[in-house]
């Protein structure tokens, strides 16, 4: 196996695939390298000598500038590297439509909702519209476990600590979440369950549900009933008793909608996983579906690549708005708009939010990007969606399954155990992860660093979300890790 890896022709980094030690001779290419210094697995080294405030290439692209001479062979990473980010930028639209992936038509067996949509669950869920009722949804999970059995696949209380004391645009979204949680595919029945004086009540949710299936959804306010758990558990009997009558028939790979999201990423991220997952997009924007990316602090620096992928210059514009808003809202918590990369990313050789964002953005492969949403928005049509949410693990998984996404494609480097409330596949960048936590990873990305090709893996990962959403339990699933998190951008009274 080779022990580095150039991405890119132009790159003036490798990265590590395996530890070097010092004095260590390696070749790169045609390249004979030496190097002078330990280089852990997945950080990069220069491939020849670099000057102070000279730009570093990796996939090509700017991943920061040298803050002093760094000899060929030598360590690249935080103590000697830079971010070029800075605030709000003015943009171009130059389109590249280059893409022309195609594939051939799949189905899976999933449930046909009343409006069109397919749904991979049948689960029963518990959506509390305040955290004050948080309690009471968890001790109705655990009484309607009784009910499980036939269609009835699965019994699951969401609590949050929101639903009350926000003001404005914040209030907005945890209502809009909660709302498109409640009409949600994967759920066969759903129990809206509020207190009564909160801000955001059953009412206020109902009305940004839409049109929804009566047979499906319940309300209940606790303050007006005598006892919440024994008329909960009643409407909980009348939607698995609907439920039941639910059956898993053939419908085409069109109607899966799929988030894309990555955590705990490393090195090895941008190489194996990330666009493993990209080539997986690709292959379904092709059979007619939809994929999402989301992270927006996470594009910073790799922007204008998307940016030079939106089908039109609307979307184009609104993906101009969607990164500078972004940036504003640092800018208006007077927060560092570069500073993203977490411990783990660090310690695993990620070292500016740009090195973050190009191996990130990945994910999305080289589909036109067809539509923009705002955080709470939603999937109306086919294509490559990009979606208003945070990097936050949990957060953005929840913004992905209120988009529409039965189930999340999760890229990580260091694992993560969470899951959000869709079945979340875990990518593992590396073998070794891959190994130490079977009960976490679904998949290895990793083979592609051990002689297995990209195409080989991507109809592997193919097969494995078509099995997901046939009824094929996510690690996920298996462990019983489910939640939710909501997006709190205001003031709490």
């Amino acid at each position: 196996m080779q022990k580095a890896i150039k991405i890119h022709p132009s790159d003036t980094v490798a990265v590590a695939i395996e530890p070097l030690r010092p004095g260590e001779s390696i070749l790169i290419g045609n390249q004979a390298l030496s190097i002078p210094e330990e280089i852990p697995a997945g950080h990069k080294f220069a491939l020849r000598p670099i000057v102070r405030g000279e730009s570093v290439l990796k996939y090509g692209q700017p991943i920061g500038a040298a803050l002093c001479d760094i000899p060929a062979g030598a360590h690249v990473h935080t103590h000697n590297l830079k971010t070029l980010l800075s605030g709000e930028l003015r943009y171009e639209y130059h389109p590249i439509h280059s893409h022309s992936a195609s594939a051939a038509i799949a189905s899976f067996q999933g449930y046909l909702r009343a409006d069109g949509r397919a749904g991979i669950r049948n689960e029963l869920w518990i959506l509390p519209t305040v955290g004050c009722v948080n309690d009471v949804a968890t001790a109705l999970e655990k009484r309607a476990q009784k009910l499980l059995g036939g269609s009835v696949e699965n019994v699951r209380a969401f609590p949050h600590p929101y639903g009350c004391s926000q003001m404005g645009e914040d209030q907005e979204n945890t209502r809009q979440i909660l709302a498109d949680l409640a009409t949600h595919p994967n759920a066969g029945g759903v129990l809206v369950l509020g207190l009564g004086c909160e801000n955001s009540g059953v009412a206020e949710i109902r009305k940004r549900m839409g049109a929804y299936d009566e047979n499906r959804v319940r309300f209940l306010v606790a303050q007006e009933v005598e006892d919440e758990l024994q008329t909960g558990f009643d409407f909980l009997t009348e939607l698995a008793e609907t439920m039941r009558k639910d059956q898993r028939v053939s419908l085409p790979a069109s109607k899966l909608v799929v988030g894309l999201k990555c955590g705990g990423s490393d090195g090895f991220s941008g190489l194996t996983a990330n666009p493993l997952i990209g080539r997986f997009s690709d292959r379904l924007v092709a059979m007619g579906g939809s994929t999402i990316l989301t992270e927006v602090p996470e594009m910073f620096g790799a922007e204008s690549l998307l940016m030079a992928r939106c089908e039109t210059e609307s979307v184009f514009n609104d993906t101009v708005r969607l990164i500078n808003g972004f940036k504003r809202y640092y800018e208006d918590n007077h927060q560092t708009i570069y500073e993203n990369p977490s411990p783990g990313n660090k310690a695993g050789g990620i070292s500016t939010l740009e090195d973050k964002a190009l191996g990130c953005t990945q994910k999305s492969g080289d589909a036109p990007v067809t539509a923009v949403l705002p955080y709470g928005g939603q999937v109306t049509r086919d294509g490559l969606h990009l979606l208003s949410a945070p990097g936050n693990d949990l957060v953005a998984t929840t913004a992905l399954a209120a988009a529409g996404a039965q189930l999340v494609l999760f890229s990580t480097g260091r694992g993560t155990p969470f899951g959000g409330p869709v079945p979340t596949l875990k990518i593992a960048s590396n073998t070794a992860l891959a190994l130490k936590k079977k009960s976490w990873i679904d998949f290895n990305a990793g083979a592609l660093l051990e002689g297995n090709t990209l195409d080989t893996l991507t109809g592997e990962l193919t097969r494995l979300v078509l099995d997901t959403a046939s009824g094929r339990p996510a690690r996920n699933e298996e462990n019983g890790y489910q939640g939710i998190a909501l997006f709190k951008t205001g003031v709490t009274l």
